[in-house]
């Protein structure tokens, strides 16, 4: 027997704005921005904002809390598919607060020398940039600082490999591991997200996302283990026929 649809919710721009607890400037600003889609127009030409703007502006919440800027989150939402869902931003929503902790911090370069106990060098802080250990704020003179890859940058300073094959090497982690990410998001959505959201529709259901994240938060420790073990499996694979002995070879 087929469900009756449930007919959208429809807010005006103050309506939004109250459940988003914004202010419609910064609804407004958004929309020019380009992070929120312009809403549908209504009878007296009154804009009506449904499910799908709730749920962006609550992920753009999210995201700022994780310490991105607006900049990285228009990236953010750029990437997202055209035909995303009030349903599907709930479920990034849910992957970026429990996958995502909240390391960053904003520092002066000299608070910076003082958190890593040494003076750093205008290529030293080139380099840290170029590994998205620091970025610029807009302020002048103040770095953000991602104080969960600090520590490893710091130490990559002092490692005697030229800089340009550490930024590559870098690079070549990024962009394989965004597309484990991609999949593992993938089978998260195919097989747990989506069957889940079919015996619980209502996108806006608190208990909904509270599961989602608690479900997503038992996730994360497994598979960053299965992606580490996975990872040092291959590499000492690779390491091991790549340098092997050349008697071995001729052996062979």
């Amino acid at each position: 027997m087929a469900t009756e649809t449930q007919p959208q919710p429809a807010y005006t721009v103050d309506e939004l704005a109250a459940r988003a607890g914004v202010t419609v400037r910064t609804i407004r600003f958004y929309s020019t921005r380009g992070l929120l889609p312009p809403p549908v127009i209504g009878p007296r030409r009154v804009g009506r904002y449904g499910a799908e703007h709730l749920a962006r502006l609550a992920l753009i919440e999210e995201l700022q809390h994780q310490g991105m800027t607006l900049a990285a989150i228009e990236r953010y939402l750029e990437q997202l598919p055209p035909d995303v869902n009030a349903q599907d931003l709930a479920m990034h929503r849910a992957l970026v607060a429990t996958w995502a902790p909240d390391t960053s911090e904003e520092l002066t370069r000299a608070e910076l020398e003082r958190r890593v106990g040494r003076g750093l060098s205008d290529a030293d802080l080139e380099l840290l940039t170029s590994m998205d250990v620091l970025s610029g704020t807009d302020v002048e003179g103040v770095l953000r600082v991602d104080l969960g890859l600090l520590r490893l940058g710091v130490q990559l300073l002092d490692v005697p490999i030229p800089h340009e094959t550490l930024v590559a090497a870098r690079t070549v982690l990024v962009e394989h591991t965004r597309e484990a990410a991609h999949e593992l998001t993938r089978l998260f959505r195919d097989e747990v997200w989506n069957p889940y959201r079919e015996r619980e529709p209502d996108p806006e259901d608190p208990q909904r996302v509270k599961a989602m994240k608690s479900l997503s938060a038992h996730m994360q420790p497994l598979v960053v283990q299965a992606l580490v073990t996975a990872f040092q499996r291959s590499l000492t694979d690779e390491l091991r026929a790549a340098f092997r002995a050349p008697e071995q070879e001729a052996a062979e």
